[in-house]
């Protein structure tokens, strides 16, 4: 649950969670119009399986688009799940790359104004930075 909640925040951050609903409401849009023009899908929510199984490249089999107008959505939304996996995957990978960057630069700097105030520090700050500097080798 909280992994859930950290990728909603990175999502929202980043504003990729716009690609994403974006491309739910494409996948809702294009169930619809597979259900009207696909003589094999007879419900809403076949459509919506349908465009699952496309999605996960598991291709079932049960349903198949067989009017050329169907065969373009399917193309159309296995091209765009491979576009928003590669995108979101993308910016989460880069969002917490440039976090642990961030929280790296932020030790550095106060090791470095420690070393400054080297003379001025007290013997168990003294022995803090001497126990880290051990942990660098």
């Amino acid at each position: 649950m909280k992994k859930l909640r950290i990728l909603r925040m990175v999502l929202h951050k980043t504003r990729a969670d716009r690609l994403v609903l974006s491309f739910l409401a494409f996948l809702l849009v294009t169930a619809a119009v597979l259900w009207a023009v696909e003589p094999n899908i007879p419900t809403y929510r076949d459509a919506l399986w349908y465009c699952y199984a496309v999605i996960s490249t598991a291709g079932f089999g049960d349903l198949v688009a067989v009017t050329f107008v169907g065969r373009i959505c399917s193309i159309l939304v296995t091209i765009y799940a491979i576009f928003v996996v590669g995108i979101v995957t993308g910016v989460v990978v880069s969002y917490f790359q440039q976090s642990v960057q961030v929280q790296f630069e932020d030790s550095k700097m106060a090791f470095l104004d420690k070393l400054e105030r080297l003379p001025e520090l007290s013997k168990e700050e003294l022995e803090e930075i001497a126990a880290k500097a051990r942990k660098l080798r």
